[in-house]
């Protein structure tokens, strides 16, 4: 098929106009399903009726054969938009792109002297919708119709296997901004990426649920679950923190921290970055927490202490346990960050520590603080 090739960043993927009853072909819906019953999480539930209709039975088709990767099905906006493609004849069918993601690596084949155009090999397997779901699952319905332009094209950007987490992030920030995710669904994502088969990640994501929800943890409620509701005032994004966990959890020097006698152990490894955390937070004092004053608990701060966690994994001695102990002895290490919080106040932070971006941002004030504690 013909695709144009695009990158931004350090992605690469695909854009393709596909004919609208082949690509229902290629897709493959994906819902929440807990149990037998089928009960859902968030979303809003169908109004019971005598009988399910085609759209019930469809949704619960799928609910029962798929895997989790998807939020819930709403049902009524199924309807909604099968009505909209039935009734409206001056706008396009699918006005904006859906989002595909597959596994598998794509053969992209250039046209000759081009080398953005060309033919994309399609999967062998079928495609996971990261965005545009219920308007696919609209369109089924509506090419059902007697008087359906089965003409319809699908404007689709296809992301392959090398960008596995970048589209589990989009579908992450594209599902949270206009719709309410059981903060549950979200956590579990991230356990799944690439459907279980790295451990670092289900590992990393159970660090960040920890530090989300554990009464000792300087952070709990203060990371943006995307989709989960708190009054408290929201410090640094899940994605965010997850990936600065991920690099932790992949770094030599913190490896003996989160491990015990039969391998990996979350217990362990939360206890290790909650007790730098809570050295971290004594030695800045009163700029901790929501001060608007002072940029401490700022994710770019955050986010530094969490690479911070490695540097004292190397530094401190290794034969203290999370606990009493080890958090003394880290706050002995941090005290002098009393003498520097004035650097971090929020007027003139980003001229203190200038970068060219977020990530240099966030080692620049690593190195920093690292210094003051005698971690470098």
């Amino acid at each position: 098929m013909f695709a144009l090739r695009m990158r931004q960043k350090e992605s690469e993927f695909y854009f393709v106009s596909y004919p609208a009853e082949d690509l229902l072909k290629k897709v493959r819906f994906v819902s929440r399903f807990y149990g037998e019953r089928g009960e859902s999480i968030g979303g809003e539930q169908p109004k019971k009726q005598s009988g399910p209709d085609d759209v019930e039975r469809y949704v619960q088709a799928i609910e029962k054969n798929s895997g989790s990767f998807q939020r819930d099905l709403n049902q009524r906006k199924v309807r909604q938009i099968k009505d909209f493609y039935r009734n409206e004849t001056r706008q396009p069918v699918i006005p904006g792109a859906v989002l595909l993601f597959t596994p598998e690596k794509l053969e992209f084949q250039p046209l000759r002297g081009m080398e953005r155009a060309g033919n994309l090999v399609e999967p062998r397997q079928e495609f996971l919708i990261i965005d545009g779901q219920h308007r696919l699952a609209g369109l089924h319905f509506y090419l059902q119709e007697k008087d359906a332009d089965r003409r319809v094209e699908v404007p689709v950007v296809i992301f392959d296997g090398k960008t596995a987490d970048f589209a589990t992030e989009m579908f992450v920030v594209i599902n949270s901004t206009h719709t309410r995710i059981n903060k549950s669904h979200l956590i579990d994502l991230y356990e799944r990426i690439e459907w279980g088969t790295d451990p670092d990640k289900k590992y990393a994501a159970q660090l960040v649920r920890s530090l989300y929800e554990n009464d000792d943890s300087p952070l709990q409620y203060h990371i943006n679950m995307l989709g989960g509701r708190s009054g408290q005032e929201m410090w640094i994004n899940q994605a965010q923190l997850f990936s600065e966990v991920l690099r932790l959890v992949g770094h030599k020097a913190a490896k003996a921290r989160f491990e015990d006698g039969r391998g990996r152990s979350k217990d362990r490894g939360y206890g290790f970055v909650r007790d730098v955390l809570k050295a971290c937070r004594a030695g800045f004092g009163d700029a901790w927490g929501d001060n608007r004053d002072y940029m401490v608990t700022r994710d770019v701060t955050i986010g530094a202490m969490i690479r911070l966690v490695a540097d004292a994994a190397a530094h401190v001695d290794a034969s203290l346990a999370p606990g009493p102990e080890l958090q003394k002895a880290l706050e002995a290490r941090f005290r002098p960050l009393a003498e520097i919080v004035r650097e971090f106040r929020r007027e003139g932070f980003w001229e203190r520590f200038p970068a060219r971006g977020q990530q240099e941002r966030i080692d620049i004030i690593r190195k920093r603080i690292a210094r003051e504690a005698k971690l470098a």
